[in-house]
């Protein structure tokens, strides 16, 4: 059967012909010195018809381990799709990303300000002007983020349950573990949600550091989406599947008992059996010294690699169900 051609894509009242490449310019605000910054999105078309994906990273300004994955993926061409149209946003909040912080200079968290507003803080204006002049002319979304406050993530996949197209796609990107976590009021996620744009939120790594295996996860799982949307290009590979996701339903946090020293025992990724030692808490002075023991068996799919903690502090997040 003959590819479809596509029809030309307007975009940020910008004309994208079929076969076509633009870099269009989301900037929203200048410095303080009035110095313009530029927030590139990358679009790529094929002269045929297809779904349109956008990738975005950089919500949160210090998760640089999702800017790495959308920027291999355009360094190495996969952005260049065989059918429809890529849209790559590297780095969503570029005042976080040149400060190294996860929130908007107005101290606001973008990803708690959506579906935004046409006239309030920067982030609401940000998450507006994404909302209403991107999001409509796509099809699929992939969200990357890190865990934060020196905390690592897994590599894992966050969909709602009893969401049959997304488990789909997120057995398709074959990410360790799928975790299902319900959206949060005012996510990025919520509002494509709301507009009927399934997006897979991908967590992998911490913030303000880059990791190989988290970003090769992150790139491969791309590339399984893009194979099964039709959208992958021949001379690109795709690695099978060494095994299934491990689907976790129900998790819960582990806390410090204590304050003082702290040294993790486990990896993520790991299975603990139940009061099995994870870590030990201890005082400067050897004074102290406190086992931190796992309260069910499960899998870690996130621990805190802070040197110093206080009493109360989320140290390891166990499954406690998995399908």
């Amino acid at each position: 059967m003959t590819p479809k051609k596509a029809n030309s894509l307007i975009l940020m009242g910008k004309e994208i012909a079929p076969g076509s490449s633009m870099e269009l310019n989301f900037s929203f605000a200048n410095l303080h010195t009035n110095t313009p910054v530029d927030v590139p999105i990358i679009v790529e078309r094929s002269k045929y018809e297809g779904p349109t994906v956008l990738f975005t990273a950089g919500i949160h300004g210090d998760e640089v381990n999702g800017i790495e994955i959308v920027r291999q993926m355009v360094s190495k061409g996969i952005n260049k799709p065989k059918a429809g149209t890529i849209i790559c946003i590297p780095i969503v909040n570029i005042f976080g990303f040149l400060q190294k912080v996860r929130e908007f200079p107005d101290g606001r968290d973008l990803n708690r300000s959506f579906p935004g507003s046409k006239t309030g803080s920067l982030a609401a204006q940000v998450a507006y002007k994404l909302m209403n002049e991107i999001v409509p002319y796509v099809d699929y979304c992939i969200d990357f983020h890190t865990g934060g406050s020196s905390r690592f993530n897994v590599p894992h996949i966050r969909i709602e349950k009893e969401q049959k197209e997304l488990s789909d796609l997120a057995e398709q990107f074959n990410a360790p573990f799928i975790l299902h976590s319900k959206n949060l009021n005012k996510s990025f996620r919520s509002a494509c949600q709301k507009k009927g744009i399934p997006l897979l939120l991908f967590e992998g790594g911490k913030s303000n550091s880059i990791n190989a295996i988290v970003s090769n996860t992150g790139v491969n799982g791309s590339k399984r989406v893009l194979h099964h949307l039709g959208m992958l290009r021949s001379n690109f590979k795709v690695s099978s599947p060494k095994k299934a996701s491990v689907v976790i339903t129900q998790s819960k946090w582990v806390r410090a008992n204590a304050s003082g020293m702290f040294k993790s025992d486990t990896k993520v990724g790991s299975y603990v059996g139940k009061g099995e030692v994870i870590g030990h808490i201890t005082d400067p002075y050897g004074k102290i010294h406190h086992w931190i023991k796992s309260p069910q068996e499960g899998y870690i799919i996130n621990a805190n690699e802070a040197p110093l903690v206080y009493q109360g502090d989320a140290l390891f997040h166990i499954s406690t169900e998995v399908q």
